[in-house]
């Protein structure tokens, strides 16, 4: 149950707390980049899309604290990796940390929920800070289990694109894209898929929309 204090997001908040980071740098950085082979130029396009990414996340960050009066440890670690990762960009004027970030994230969530299952602990109901009326400790488990796979191979699809694209071939803005246009669409693609397993394990079906709603960061 919700602690005293605390609103459930409505509608899609969750996915603009999630997503509205990346857009921003997506944004900043498309109006930086001087585009062509002007190498220096993406790099610094790069740089100032990242620290308006940072500042982002941290906005989004308190405004979910302030708005539903709890942050799930999920965004706490996503911001502060945004934030370390980010910094790391700037501080050395390269791009490989801020594309790898994404990569650690999935891998640890990854290896939390595994592990987690492993044990019998439905670890992700802990990191989403959520609770979906009615459903199962099995069903819980195998959600942990099921996003702790999905999460590894977003991983590998991550170090995929980074290879591909990148600023030393001047890919970064597709890489850039692809988290809006690759990486969101299948989560809710995946998380959709979850819904059937879930009613099987007690989930309501009008409560089926809270499943999207609540889905893991995964910018």
């Amino acid at each position: 149950m919700s602690d005293a204090g605390e609103r459930k997001p409505t509608g899609w908040l969750n996915v603009a707390i999630d997503y509205g980071p990346l857009i921003v740098f997506l944004a900043v950085f498309k109006l930086s980049d001087p585009g062509g082979k002007d190498m220096a130029g993406t790099i610094a396009a790069i740089i100032r899309g990242t620290g308006a990414f940072i500042v982002a996340a941290i906005a989004a960050l308190l405004f979910s604290r302030i708005k539903f009066g709890r942050v799930s440890p999920m965004l706490w670690l996503s911001t502060a990796l945004i934030v370390g990762f980010g910094g790391l960009t700037i501080f050395l004027g390269d791009p490989f940390w801020v594309q790898v970030k994404p990569t650690v994230i999935y891998l640890l969530f990854a290896a939390a929920l595994l592990i987690g299952y492993a044990r019998r602990v439905a670890l992700l109901q802990v990191l989403l800070g959520a609770a979906f009326e009615g459903v199962d400790q099995a069903g819980w488990l195998k959600l942990s289990r099921n996003w702790g796979l999905f999460f590894a191979f977003l991983a590998a699809l991550n170090e995929a694109l980074r290879h591909f694209y990148n600023a030393g071939n001047d890919g970064f803005e597709t890489w850039l894209w692809a988290k809006l246009w690759v990486f969101m669409p299948l989560s809710f693609l995946f998380t959709f898929t979850q819904i059937p397993m879930l009613l099987r394990h007690g989930l309501s079906f009008e409560d089926r929309d809270e499943v999207l709603k609540d889905q893991p960061p995964t910018d």
